[in-house]
Parts: structure tokens; C-alpha cells; sequence
């Protein structure tokens, strides 16, 4: 495979010969080498500093994490007092009040439909254990069934970048570098996204359509041997892949109907879309459906700290009390206790704030702003998402939704068109939206506390941007 084409992150595909800047003097190995990032020198609220005096809005909070915004001191004082009481122990012989009590709230949230919390710091990480988690659960059982080694994922999603989530995602860009190091075909297969965008039908109702992908997951199963399948993987929302891309109504109902009825797990990962940024704590408050295990991370804590985690249901939980009474997997800053002050706080805060509530109010502003401002220009193609987390999708033609090529750029050069200090505004660029290879989006995910007037200066800076961004390419 061609090195032309480089993933940053895997949110974002360029080229990385293209660039004409000097290789950095920096003795960071940073995602671009040939161009050294801008420098954060402060935050506060809902903008950065940068050490070239610019100041930026950032309306993305990073990759969809930082959700009270910058220099909380409610979360920083949280980080000291933990930091005078014990910064790290190691999990094997200790635990910590502060990972005691953010098990307890994120278990709390879910009014006891998971039952434990399993701490890390990255959703990479989250998303590893929760496969074997997965695995091991079905070796945990009487009679064990350790037939159970597949996985079926969905096309166009994304799970993490370490080889074992990256196998789990069916991103084409962002698994070609490593294709052959990545777990084979007949450990985890894929079916079609639920992107009603892109996968409606002309004519098809919802229903219709739901019954279609349930038909497919249902012929997977059946494919590869319904005996044989741990769990069915998906995000509520599709995050950074596809845009933020919500399922359509009775998607996830009919497929935890297949799951139950061939004994696998259903596992959600909610590591971008969770914790409050769709409009509910837990994206699946609003399917009307539990998941057996959920990944989390981002929102967990806000970026001020390194924090991921995975709730485990009752049913997994039970299962291995029962047999081994351990679950067979640890890392060294598994429940990092200073990472678990600053998440349980940042916790507390959006509960006793009632900061959910402000993200479904201000999101649904946000959306009508987005579709009156945006809905007409002849690139947008779709507009969706949930909460305060929307995507918009660009195309080259509205009426046949025919992507760009992708050596146009457009999601960078509308998130470098707002880097300018005329605009002042970081919005999260993404690639290969149609089919992991071609297609381009930005996604906005403002802050959980973000007012009314915050909400109209993004849109009029969005506006902007993406008006004068296709007026420079030439559209």
C-alpha cells in the first residue's frame, strides 16, 4: 500500500507529501511530521490561546471531549485534593475512594441496568477489554461455550486505534496501513451501517428499512454460525466515521431482538456519542434498549484527565462471579485514582448542574440554526446528529449525493479555512463518509454548557467558514 495516503488519528486522510513546510525541529513524534501543530499556551471556557496570540473557539471540545470547557476549578481543585491523598496504586493490591465513587455514580446513572465499571484511559482500551470481556464471559458460563470467537461489527464504524479495536472497525482508510496485522475475516465480520443518508431506499419506509438490516445481521449470523458469534458491536451514533450518524427509530430494537435470540452480547460503544453528549447520559436512553457492555470515554472526563471505562451488565457480571471470579484482563493505570477525581467530578457536575438537559435544549437550537443557515447551500448534503453532536456532510452534487474527490480536501480545507484568524474556529474535520475511502464532513460538539448566544456565534462563524471555504475552491 501506497504511504501517499496517511490517517491522522483516523479521523482525517491526507496527503502527507504534500506539504511544502521544512521537517519540524520538534522532538515530539507529532501526527504530521512535516508541519509542527499550533501551540496551546492557555484555555478557558470555550476558547484556546495560542502561543501566536490567536484565540480560538474551540467548537468541537478536541475530538468531542472537552464538555464543561476549559479550567473548570471545580475539576482542578478535585485534581489536587486527589493528588494529596495518593496520585497512583496499583490495582492489582489497591483500590481508591475516587475510583469507588466514579464506579458508583456512572452505575447510579444507568438506575442499576449495569451493574460494574471497569476503568482505563482510552476508549482503545475501553473497546479491548470489552472484547475480552466479551470472550471471556462465554467461557464463564455452565456449560462454558468456548465455540463463541466471532465478532460482527458494522461497515463505516470506527472502535479505536490499538490492533485489536482497530480490527473491530470496518474504516477502510483507517485500517489499510495495518490490513495485515489486523485480527482475519473469521474472527469479526461486518454488515451495513444504519445510515438512512445513504442506505434509505427511494420509497422505503423506516420500517422497511429496519427490517432489511435486521434481515442482514440475521443472514450473518446464520453465515457464520449463530453458536459461534460473542457479540454484535455498534455505535448509537457514528462519531468521526460517518459524521454523527444516528440510527433511525427500531434499528437497535430489532437488533438486540437477533442478539437475544442467538445468546450473543449486544456492546455499545458510546465512547464518542455517551455520557450526556447525544442529549441522554447514555445514547441508549433513547433506543429503549440496554446494552450487555458499554464502552465510555471522552465526556467520562471532560479532558482533564486520560480516562475511558467499560459498564458491565449483570447477566456478564453474574456469569463470572459464578465461575472464575475474576475477569482476566488488567493494565497498570487501570482506575488511575487522580483520572478518576477528575472524571467522578466532572460527573457530578453535569448532574447537579442538570447539564444533560442544556445539551438536548441547545442542541435541538442548535440543529434548527444548522438546517435554516445551511440547508440550502448546494454542497451540504445531510445534516444529523443528536444532542450536541452534529455532522455536516458535503457533497458535489445534492441530487445524486456524488461525493468530492478526495484530492480536493474539503473537510481540511474547511477546518483550515477556520484555523484563519479572520474566523478563529476549530471545527473537526473527517473523511471517507460514503464508504471509508471518499467523502467528507465536520462534525460540531460544543461544550455541555454552552449558551444561547455561544450556540449563534458558532453557526455564524460555521456559515462563514464553509460559504467562503467552497467560494475559494472554486464551488
Amino acid at each position: 500500500m501506497s504511504l501517499q495516503t496517511i490517517v491522522n488519528d483516523g479521523n482525517v486522510v491526507y496527503n502527507a507529501m504534500a506539504s511544502d513546510h521544512a521537517p519540524s525541529g520538534s522532538a515530539m513524534l507529532h501526527r504530521n511530521l512535516k508541519e509542527e501543530p499550533h501551540k496551546v499556551i492557555s484555555a478557558q471556557g470555550n476558547y484556546l490561546t495560542l502561543d501566536n496570540g490567536q484565540r480560538v473557539l474551540d467548537a468541537t471540545g478536541g475530538a468531542a471531549v472537552a464538555c464543561l470547557g476549559h479550567g473548570n476549578d471545580r475539576v482542578k481543585k478535585a485534581i489536587a485534593a486527589q493528588m494529596d491523598e495518593v496520585s497512583y496504586c496499583h490495582s492489582l493490591f489497591f483500590g481508591s475512594t475516587s475510583g469507588e465513587g466514579l464506579a458508583r455514580e456512572l452505575i447510579d446513572s444507568t438506575h442499576d441496568h449495569m451493574s460494574k465499571a471497569f476503568i482505563v484511559s482510552s476508549g482503545s482500551e475501553a473497546m479491548e477489554a470489552a472484547m475480552k470481556l466479551a470472550r471471556q464471559y462465554f467461557l464463564e458460563l455452565s456449560p462454558p461455550q468456548p465455540h463463541r470467537t466471532r465478532f460482527i461489527a458494522r461497515k463505516e464504524s470506527y472502535h479505536g486505534t490499538t490492533l485489536g479495536a482497530l480490527s473491530m472497525s470496518g474504516h477502510l482508510a483507517r485500517r489499510g496501513l495495518f490490513e495485515p496485522l489486523l485480527l482475519p475475516g473469521n474472527t469479526i465480520s461486518r454488515v451495513s451501517a444504519c445510515n438512512a443518508y445513504r442506505g434509505l431506499n427511494i420509497g422505503e419506509s423506516t420500517p422497511a428499512y429496519v427490517a432489511r438490516l435486521a434481515e442482514e445481521l440475521d443472514a450473518e449470523f446464520q453465515r457464520v454460525g449463530p453458536s459461534s458469534v460473542c457479540a454484535f458491536v455498534a455505535e448509537p451514533v457514528v462519531g468521526a466515521a460517518l459524521g454523527c450518524v444516528p440510527a433511525v427509530p427500531g434499528y437497535f430494537q430489532a437488533m438486540k431482538a437477533i442478539c437475544d435470540r442467538y445468546g450473543a452480547l449486544l456492546i455499545f460503544d458510546e465512547v464518542m456519542c455517551g455520557m450526556g453528549r447525544s442529549g441522554t447520559l447514555h445514547a441508549w436512553e433513547q433506543e429503549d434498549v440496554v446494552p450487555d457492555v458499554q464502552t465510555i470515554g471522552k465526556g467520562l472526563g471532560g479532558g482533564y484527565a486520560a480516562i475511558a471505562g467499560v459498564l458491565v451488565g449483570e447477566k456478564v457480571v453474574r456469569a463470572l462471579e459464578k465461575g472464575t471470579g475474576a475477569f482476566a484482563h488488567g493494565q497498570t493505570y487501570q482506575g488511575h485514582p487522580v483520572a478518576c477525581a477528575a472524571a467522578l467530578e466532572v460527573q457530578r457536575i453535569i448532574r447537579e448542574e442538570r447539564l444533560v438537559e442544556n445539551v438536548a435544549r441547545m442542541g435541538a437550537y442548535l440543529e434548527r440554526l444548522l438546517r435554516d443557515r445551511l440547508g440550502g447551500h448546494p454542497h451540504v448534503g445531510d445534516i444529523r446528529g443528536k444532542g450536541l453532536f452534529w455532522g455536516i456532510e458535503f457533497v458535489q452534487d445534492k441530487i445524486t449525493k456524488t461525493p468530492f474527490d478526495p484530492k480536493v480536501g474539503v473537510a481540511m480545507a474547511v477546518h483550515n479555512k477556520g484555523m484563519h484568524p479572520n474566523y478563529s474556529i476549530s471545527l473537526y474535520p473527517g473523511t471517507g463518509t460514503v464508504d471509508g475511502k471518499v467523502g467528507d464532513h465536520v462534525l460540531i460538539a460544543p461544550a455541555y454548557n454552552v449558551t444561547q448566544r455561544e450556540i449563534e456565534t458558532i453557526i455564524d462563524l460555521t456559515v462563514r467558514v464553509v460559504e467562503d471555504a467552497f467560494r475559494e475552491m472554486g464551488f
